[in-house]
């Protein structure tokens, strides 16, 4: 909540500000040749709403100039992920016979242990949200575009409160899943 209204600075535009500086970031990661660019949009401004609930202002001004500074740090960490994930060539270890089984990485141990506290986390939303959030991210592209907008014909309200919707249901499920990890 406090997201909306530091964007709308002060005048309540209903959540338009919001979807059109999501729209902007997505552009923003777009023209950079990022593939997850709505996930990286979603990442900036959830960052951005972590450090409205933890300081309770962003003095930064117009909110803009702040979200695409955010959003240029979550672009170069999404570049250096990217590079540690070199593509898998096999013809070089052709005729390579591991000695035992490989021990299992931290991070996949970690992502297994988050997907399974988004797991509990969506079983705990009333069916018709949790039916929203996984309507809403499904399918990428054109396709995803175009289900979002039945699914917004569907419930009977625009693709504007469609957004916000799914956004204030996904901060719910982030707060559970990092209260998971945090074991509350």
């Amino acid at each position: 909540m406090r997201l909306l209204a530091w964007l709308d600075d002060g005048v309540d535009s209903h959540g338009e500000r919001y979807l059109e500086m999501r729209r902007r970031l997505v552009s923003y990661f777009d023209r950079r040749n990022r593939l997850a660019a709505d996930e990286l949009a979603d990442e900036t401004l959830t960052r951005i709403g972590r450090t409205l609930e933890h300081t309770g202002a962003i003095a930064t001004r117009p909110p803009a100039r702040y979200c695409y500074v955010i959003a240029k740090f979550v672009l170069l960490e999404d570049i250096r992920r990217e590079r540690k994930h070199l593509p898998f060539d096999g013809s070089r270890i052709a005729g390579i016979v591991p000695s035992a089984s490989p021990q299992p990485d931290e991070r996949c141990v970690l992502r297994e242990q988050r997907l399974d506290s988004l797991d509990r986390c969506l079983q705990e939303l009333e069916p018709a949200q949790r039916e929203l959030i996984v309507e809403y991210y499904a399918d990428d592209g054109h396709r995803k575009i175009e289900r979002r907008r039945a699914l917004a014909i569907q419930l009977g309200i625009t693709m504007n409160a469609l957004g916000i919707r799914a956004f204030r249901i996904r901060d719910r499920l982030m707060a559970c899943v990092e209260g998971c990890r945090h074991g509350r």
